[in-house]
């Protein structure tokens, strides 16, 4: 049959069963929902079940997998009718057993009908399931069984279209549905006995109507912590099964964390503070990239950068504004500066050093770690010596991540700078290009701008900060080109010749830019070679991205991961979050688990102005399918940006419509970075606009700018028959 023939007749298949469907529900109606009919139906076969109970016991499973197969109502009074007819026991397996095939039926048909081509089509909107599934596979799935408030019949659909097993799907709904089975067949169990009125006062059925009632509330609310520490177990006796034989009787330590960055740093922190007993593995300088090349260091030389032009300013402005221009100043020594910015560096130093960690209780190893086993870590000395086993009851890895170099045509191995490779020149490049038009990128090529050289900066996608809102990349780009730095956006380097001249495609044009350095900010990946995790069998994304789930666990019982390592927003404080959760829950995990909240994540870029954003975007709302209302407020309205005379800029905030709840927020201008924290806040405690409305801010406040735009939104907001009504009534009063 062609795949014309067979679709269909899949969709007359499905159209049959559909109206098959619609007719048991027109004929049952709101009877199969009447426990009246019990009562009925009982009497009738009662006497039948005694007679020959294995047939009554087929014709109950054959009533059952039609109902459940077709999603007919029925299924509850069956339930209870199982618990009637059978007692508690019999009636426990029939209905376990009878509930499980009908959803299997179900789910086989919908995938038959549904085919490969239906599930590729919807494969975006059951995004979340599928990843859910794929994530933590039969475990996903026994959450939405054990929780009444997903149907019966709607997962059935809904997993039919994801790619898991029937059999996973058979043996996990069977297991899953049977705390609810249990509370109605015993329901049905009590109101079968049932045989005057003053039955109703019995303990045993008044027990079983109040375990009905409250049998939702409890099983939202316990059943999936109960299913994820089955999930937990099963998966512990698996990772035994594989590691048999080297698993460790004792313990020496309750935890190793591999890897000495900002997650490192916290995660060993808060151990040590929790009195474990904790080693803590780093094969290079403690603070990681954080700390020696990234954060750290680049806000030092923005501040630095900020200051020259300052000054430069100031003496144009002190020569009538008509004196020396930008770029025509002495151009400062960048050995001095970088000398400076290590002075920075080494300040911060001592909160990360070996000494405080030491003092915390941390034992502090350097060298190469190599993972061995979920328990065991092979240590080989910095220092040289004998390579050293350790045993923890659990690890943590947290080995950062490293920037993203691609081979260029032309350029040699090397001779591209990154972030980790920019603090060891020495002098000031004439022409600066920078390759990559994200946070790194705008930031870095802004700094150098203003320091001297003549910087290009290129940027595949059409525009910068491609995941920030439109007219927030639109400022940024204005402020760039105002500093006079060249960009170039929808283009990309195709080789380089000589060394120092670089071929750029355009979408419409090409150019050849000379330069004297050339840095790669194209982002970052996670770190994980070199540390033995391919042995482990880690489930990682497709960017090598190790996979953990709202508690930091990865695909190994007992293994942990943490920040840039295990996350694609490799941002600091995101780190900082993260391993404290995955500390938290290596010790305490199994009697009290910790959720990490990725409600409210804020970013900031520390150009000049900053961008800062909380939430989503309207291309993200869009894209999830969420309705926003967008409220937008100038920096150029706020008293203190015109005291400070820094009015570029907005606050931009997204409320989901009709309702004051705050969906996502930008601020760009001068300070974002610290206004957006009055907006993650907002989200992570469901703040609505109006009460940041009423909140009282310091005059003169950057912060009143959170309070001026919910202003805005209530003045947007406010219905105009409202304010007709209100003006009646003054006009009213003054007679």
């Amino acid at each position: 049959m062609s795949e014309r023939g067979q679709a269909f007749f899949r969709l007359s298949v499905a159209g049959a069963l559909v109206a098959l469907a619609g007719l048991g529900w027109w004929s049952l109606g709101d009877s199969a929902f009447d426990v009246s009919t019990l009562r009925d139906v009982r009497d009738t076969i009662f006497h039948q079940v005694q007679q020959t109970p294995e047939l009554a016991a087929l014709a109950f499973i054959a009533a059952y997998l039609l109902v459940a197969a077709l999603a007919l109502p029925g299924a509850l009074v069956l339930t209870l009718l199982g618990g009637a007819l059978f007692g508690i026991g019999p009636g426990v397996v029939l209905v376990a057993l009878a509930s499980s095939l009908g959803a299997l039926l179900s789910f086989g048909v919908v995938r038959w009908i549904a085919g490969r081509t239906l599930r590729n089509r919807l494969a975006a909107r059951l995004a979340p399931i599928a990843n859910g599934i794929e994530r933590d596979g039969a475990y996903y799935l026994l959450t939405l069984r054990v929780v009444p408030v997903f149907p019966f019949f709607l997962v059935n659909v809904l997993v039919a279209l994801t790619p898991i097993r029937a059999w996973t799907f058979y043996w996990v709904s069977l297991i899953g549905m049977l705390p609810a089975t249990l509370v109605y067949v015993n329901a049905g169990h009590q109101l079968g006995s049932l045989n005057t009125m003053s039955g109703l006062l019995t303990p045993g059925l008044i027990g079983a109507l109040a375990l009905l009632g409250v049998f939702p509330l409890v099983a939202r609310r316990l059943l999936p912590g109960i299913a994820r520490r089955i999930g937990l177990l099963i998966r512990g006796v698996r990772a035994n099964r594989r590691w048999r034989g080297q698993r460790p009787h004792r313990f020496e330590r309750d935890l190793i964390v591999i890897g000495a960055g900002a997650a490192g740093l916290v995660a060993a922190n808060i151990a040590a503070s929790l009195r474990a007993k904790v080693t803590l593995i780093e094969r290079e300088a403690m603070g990681g990239d954080c700390l020696n090349t990234g954060c750290v260091p680049s806000k030092a030389l923005i501040r630095l950068a900020n200051r020259v032009r300052e000054e430069r300013l100031f003496t144009e402005q002190g020569r009538g504004g008509g004196g020396i221009s930008s770029g025509t100043t002495a151009r400062p020594d960048l050995a001095v500066l970088l000398d400076r910015v290590r002075a920075t560096i080494d300040r911060i130093a001592p909160h990360d050093s070996v000494e405080r960690y030491r003092a915390l209780g941390v034992e502090c190893l350097r060298g190469q770690a190599r993972v061995l086993s979920p328990w065991t870590v092979e240590l080989t000395p910095a220092e040289g010596g004998a390579r050293e086993r350790l045993h923890a009851r659990h690890l943590i890895i947290a080995t950062g991540a490293e920037p993203v170099v691609p081979e260029i045509t032309g350029l040699a191995p090397g001779r591209a700078l990154t972030t980790q490779t920019l603090w060891t020149i020495r002098e000031l490049p004439q022409r600066f290009l920078v390759l990559g038009g994200g946070p790194v990128g705008c930031e870095l090529a802004q700094a150098f701008q203003r320091l001297g050289s003549a910087v290009t900066l290129v940027e595949r996608a059409e525009r910068l900060l491609p995941r920030e809102e439109p007219e927030a990349s639109a400022e940024v780009r204005r402020a760039l080109e105002a500093d006079g730095v060249r960009v170039l956006t929808g283009a990309t380097l195709e080789s380089v010749q000589d060394g120092t001249r670089a071929h750029v495609l355009g979408s419409l044009s090409q150019a050849v830019i000379e330069f004297d350095q050339l840095l790669c900010a194209l982002g970052r990946r996670s770190r994980v070679e070199g540390v033995g995790l391919d042995g482990l069998g880690l489930a990682r994304d497709a960017d090598g991205t190790l996979r953990v789930d709202d508690w930091m666990r990865t695909s190994e019982p007992g293994v942990f991961a943490c920040g840039d390592v295990a996350t694609a927003d490799r941002l600091t404080h995101v780190a900082g979050q993260m391993a404290w959760h995955a500390a938290f829950n290596t010790l305490f995990g199994g009697l009290w688990p910790i959720r990490v909240d990725r409600r409210a994540i804020p970013r900031c870029v520390f150009t000049d102005p900053e961008v800062a954003r909380v939430g989503l975007t309207r291309g993200e709302a869009e894209h999830a399918g969420i309705k926003v209302v967008c409220t937008r407020f100038d920096m150029s309205a706020l008293d203190r940006a015109i005291i400070e005379e820094q009015t570029r800029g907005f606050v931009m905030v997204l409320t989901a419509q009709g309702s004051d709840r705050i969906v996502g927020a930008t601020v760009v201008g001068a300070r974002a970075g610290e206004l957006i924290s009055l907006f993650t806040l907002a989200i992570r405690e469901r703040l609505g606009l109006r009460r940041l409305m009423s909140m009282m801010i310091a005059y003169p406040g950057w912060a009143d700018a959170g309070r001026a735009v919910a202003s805005q939104w209530q003045r947007e907001h406010t219905p105009e028959f409202v304010l007709t009504w209100l003006e009646r009534w003054h006009r009213w009063r003054r007679r």
